[in-house]
């Protein structure tokens, strides 16, 4: 006999199927871990936080879609990320698959003193 679905449990196996079948492989873990779920709900929120509420209020869902695909984009290809030294993560990544690794700038802010007693 099988439990009971909690509530939200329903829509996430119907996408965890859907998924599946059109071949999408996990990143870590089994399909429908938590950590995938928290990757997707960290994405989204940024998406809100950076795009859906700064650039509103929107004419329709077709501005929406698009101004999402731009944002898409950018976040991969053009956005600096400081901890692979302040390059997009799409150019980094395409250079570790190389066997390429950047030179990452020396970043005084994030290294600890050498200094006797230094407050970190």
């Amino acid at each position: 006999m099988r439990r009971p679905l909690e509530p939200g449990q329903d829509l996430s196996i119907r996408s965890t199927q859907r998924l599946a079948d059109a071949g999408a492989v996990t990143s870590v873990g089994s399909r429908g871990d938590s950590y995938d779920n928290a990757l997707a709900e960290t994405i989204i929120g940024l998406d809100k936080t950076e795009l859906i509420r700064r650039r509103g209020p929107w004419k329709g869902l077709d501005q929406v879609e698009h101004a999402t695909l731009e944002w898409v984009d950018w976040f991969n290809h053009r956005r600096l990320l400081e901890p692979i030294g302040h390059l997009p993560p799409a150019e980094f990544e395409a250079a570790t698959t190389e066997g390429r690794i950047p030179a990452a700038p020396p970043d005084s802010s994030t290294q600890a003193s050498d200094k006797p007693r230094a407050v970190q």
